[in-house]
């Protein structure tokens, strides 16, 4: 396999898992849902598994029950390694399988890696072999122009996803910083007053005017969340942060309310 149809069957099946995640989540939210990691029609995830599998499993091709397992085996190693990697680059887990039986870290779980096994025999058996005789119909520097642009479209959504999720980053740190100072100004108050009631009257209100303003900056920071942050809330409904937790279940508790009300 060239590096032409290698790039071709990544941007392709990027596109395939893209609808079929949307697919999946309109039939059970009811509505359309970007399930992707990224803002464009695209899930790399998809692409890089699928590439790897019609590539690889090929001399399997004819042995059903092999082609079976080992692609199983493969898209789960790579599943997990996408897991994996996701959350120690960006301290997110960004799907958990931790309710579903025999699951690894809640990266991947036994009944996924079954479907996509069969998914995986039936690109390979009879979904790819189509969709290479469609390739034919494709002038090469028309597919060469589309490889272009897609490559294009991918480095420039990945730029903004990355810079939108390092932001949200340092959105909960702030909030996490807000949320310690506002303890701690509870606390304060809470000393003066065992104290000294009466000397400490104007210290307390002083202490009482700082905590109301850290309390409407958190209140702002909860209720403008980004678009990123609320698409990912939207497309992850079980992502975790794994450094702000508290503040996380907060902003997806405020997300959920304003979404039920659409």
């Amino acid at each position: 396999m060239t590096i032409y149809y290698i790039f071709i069957n990544f941007f392709l099946y990027s596109f395939i898992g893209w609808c079929a995640e949307v697919a999946f989540a309109a039939l059970k939210e009811r509505k359309f849902v970007n399930r992707g990691f990224l803002n464009g029609p695209l899930c790399p995830v998809y692409g890089l598994g699928v590439t790897a599998v019609v590539m690889l499993m090929h001399p399997f091709k004819e042995q059903l029950f092999l082609l079976y397992i080992l692609s199983a085996i493969l898209v789960t190693v790579l599943e997990w390694l996408t897991g994996f990697l996701l959350e120690v680059l960006f301290h997110h887990k960004w799907w958990d399988y931790s309710g579903m039986p025999l699951n690894l870290n809640g990266y991947v779980c036994l009944p996924f890696s079954l479907l996509w096994g069969a998914a995986c025999v039936f690109i390979v058996k009879i979904l790819h072999p189509l969709i290479f005789k469609a390739y034919s119909f494709i002038p090469l520097w028309i597919g060469i122009v589309i490889l272009i642009i897609c490559g294009i479209e991918l480095v420039a959504d990945l730029c903004v996803t990355v810079s939108g999720i390092l932001k949200i980053n340092k959105k909960l740190e702030m909030m996490e910083e807000i949320a310690a100072e506002l303890h701690r100004l509870s606390d304060q108050m809470g000393e003066n007053i065992y104290q000294n009631v009466m000397e400490g009257v104007e210290r307390q209100e002083a202490l009482k005017k700082k905590r109301e303003e850290y309390q409407q900056k958190y209140a702002h920071y909860l209720e403008h969340s980004s678009q990123t942050g609320r698409r990912m809330l939207r497309a992850f409904p079980k992502m975790q942060s794994k450094l702000h937790h508290e503040i996380w279940e907060e902003l997806r508790e405020k997300h959920d309310h304003l979404y039920r009300k659409k």
